[in-house]
């Protein structure tokens, strides 16, 4: 994972591109990995019993035993079996299974690649208010990947997710107010929600960290003190509604 700054100073653009995928909410998007491969008698026992729950058509049960079938967790390895469960989860509006089953499309795990299922899956958990999934549905109107290239949809849905709280989805609206694509350019809100995004430290990588602040720094020495000013107000007005949120 990087995120990659490059400076152009005859256009005046910030060029700020996140490349690879990240997980915004604590789940594991497509086949894991590395498989845990935990076959233990707990977890034998523990498969077994989200299986019973799972066969009775409980989504929850169902979208557990697909990460299990993904992880090999009380139960042998099987990515298609992990497949199979995801789907019935999905198929009932479980938003984890759906965002989940976005990114088998999207990488062609055990399946066809297929951006449009991809983006199909990803919008019906986006529209569920999934962050995960508001984020990968902008990338792909972003970048015209099963979808229509849209910067108006790519940044309505990443305000969505940086409203959650999604440090990426905070950076990329910041790119996008940067620039001026899809949405009016604006340094001083780019410079506050990149202010967020340079502020989120749990779960997020160094060289992500150190890049926001970065990118922060080439915004600021491009605004006026009072522009400065204004967009420090407009960050902590943002960061209180977004934790203001969080707790209801």
């Amino acid at each position: 994972m990087k995120v990659v700054t490059n400076r152009n100073s005859r256009s005046g653009k910030l060029l700020l591109f996140l490349i690879g995928v990240v997980v915004l909410v604590g789940i594991q998007p497509g086949f894991a990995q590395t498989p845990i491969r935990l076959n233990t008698k707990k977890a034998r026992k523990a498969a077994e019993k989200t299986r019973k729950a799972a066969e009775q058509g409980h989504a929850e049960a169902q979208f557990s035993l697909g990460v299990k079938y993904a992880g090999g967790i009380g139960v042998p390895q099987d990515n298609r079996e992990a497949m199979k469960w995801y789907r019935k989860a999905a198929e009932q509006g479980h938003a984890g299974a759906q965002t989940i089953l976005g990114e088998i499309f999207r990488k062609g795990e055990s399946v066809p690649q297929d951006d449009r299922e991809a983006a199909t899956w990803y919008r019906k958990a986006a529209e569920q208010g999934d962050a995960s999934a508001q984020y990968y549905l902008a990338d792909m109107y972003s970048e015209g990947e099963g979808v229509p290239q849209d910067y108006q949809e790519a940044a309505k849905w990443y305000r969505k997710a940086a409203e959650q709280g999604g440090a990426w989805s905070q950076a990329r609206l910041a790119y996008m107010y940067a620039n001026g694509e899809g949405v009016p350019q604006d340094f001083v809100k780019a410079y506050a929600w990149m202010n967020l995004a340079a502020a989120r430290e749990r779960g997020m990588p160094t060289e992500f960290r150190k890049m926001s602040v970065e990118n922060k720094d080439w915004l600021r020495s491009r605004m006026t003190a009072e522009q400065v000013a204004d967009a420090q107000k407009l960050s902590a007005e943002l960061h209180k509604r977004i934790e203001s949120s969080k707790s209801k």
